[in-house]
């Protein structure tokens, strides 16, 4: 069995894993909830439907095409690397190769939305659920689809003090982004990476440099 469950393996199956949760989450929610929709879980979670043009957690910051080139180049150099990592006879920490799948897997599955959801799904709307349509019909062109995210965790929604300069009186909401289990994947993959595998990062990851051999 562990001759079986090689790191490239697990890899791929950690890849297969995210994808297949994540696709499954964000088409029931494309196709049974309204543009905004909530649904009430507890005070501190609900389930909101939201789409983005942008990056992870709703940002938007460059034009639409790309980002999505960007995070097709991306995914394919983790790829290559994720391979060349798993396939060389020294071998790196476990650990570290299951970081990098959880952050392979994340980024393609907002590719997924983004590359193809504009093709195959009719526009969400307020008053309109979305529905599977013939490919070409959908409400963008490939590689302009929009993201799904739906995890919203308003842990503290209050207000500032009234005293308080500039922001008093204001609402004030923690945490306010909403994200999918794609973002939740690569943000899990990279903290895991910074606090356990540093030395990876800042020293190279070859065994010889970094001295460190799969346990």
């Amino acid at each position: 069995m562990k001759k079986f469950l090689t790191q490239g393996r697990l890899a791929a199956l950690i890849v297969f894993a995210v994808l297949l949760i994540d696709q499954i989450i964000k088409i029931w929610i494309k196709t049974h909830m309204y543009l905004h929709e909530n649904i009430h879980v507890t005070d501190w979670f609900y389930i909101y439907f939201t789409e983005n043009n942008g990056m992870a957690f709703g940002m938007e910051v460059l034009p639409k095409l790309f980002l999505t080139l960007f995070r097709i180049v991306a995914v394919v150099l983790i790829t290559w690397y994720l391979h060349k990592i798993t396939t060389q006879k020294e071998k790196l920490k476990t650990g570290y190769v299951v970081c990098l799948a959880f952050i392979l897997a994340g980024a393609i599955g907002n590719i997924i939305d983004c590359v193809c959801y504009g093709e195959i799904f009719s526009e969400s709307t307020h008053y309109q659920i979305a529905s599977w349509v013939p490919v070409g019909q959908g409400y963008a062109d490939w590689l302009h689809g929009r993201v799904v995210d739906m995890f919203y965790f308003p842990i503290i929604d209050t207000h500032w003090p009234e005293w308080m300069p500039f922001w008093g009186g204001e609402r004030f909401i923690f945490f306010s982004p909403i994200f999918n289990f794609a973002d939740a994947a690569i943000s899990c993959g990279i903290i895991s990476l910074l606090i356990f595998y540093s030395s990876y990062l800042g020293n190279g990851t070859h065994p010889k440099d970094s001295k460190e051999i799969k346990q």
